[in-house]
């Protein structure tokens, strides 16, 4: 099949409006986990799995939140999720641990410190 003179690939896209009169639409922005936030709940998740205690995981980024799911069986409701909710970021922290019945556990601003409600590791204390 030849194309004449003035035409064009159907496939190939030069810019301006797109084909058919409608306008590109840009991907919508989701809200997401970066990579210090990752090496810190996975360093958690890891010592929760050598434990015995965590099983599997699940990450979803969504328009208004970013929520890191623990299940302890992977067919079972998350027993925990991390959540990073950035319209809380100035009042009460962008990150919050919530247990499978709706609790809060903890809610912050310092991921590191809001996951220590589930890291229950014991430690020496120096009097």
């Amino acid at each position: 099949m030849g194309f004449g003179p003035g035409d064009t690939e159907p496939s190939e896209f030069k810019g301006g409006a797109a084909p058919g009169g409608v306008p590109p639409v840009a991907p919508a922005a989701h809200v997401t986990f970066d990579r210090t936030e990752l090496d810190c709940i996975f360093g958690l998740y890891g010592r929760k799995v050598a434990a015995g205690e965590w099983r599997d995981y699940a990450i979803d980024f969504l328009r208004d939140r970013a929520v890191f799911s623990v299940f302890r069986h992977a067919s079972e409701i998350p027993i925990y999720r991390i959540e990073k909710d950035p319209r809380h970021a100035r009042r009460q922290g962008a990150y919050s641990v919530i247990s499978a019945s709706g609790l809060i556990m903890r809610r912050g601003h310092e991921l590191h410190r809001v996951l220590g409600v589930l890291d229950t590791s014991l430690s020496l204390v120096a009097v």
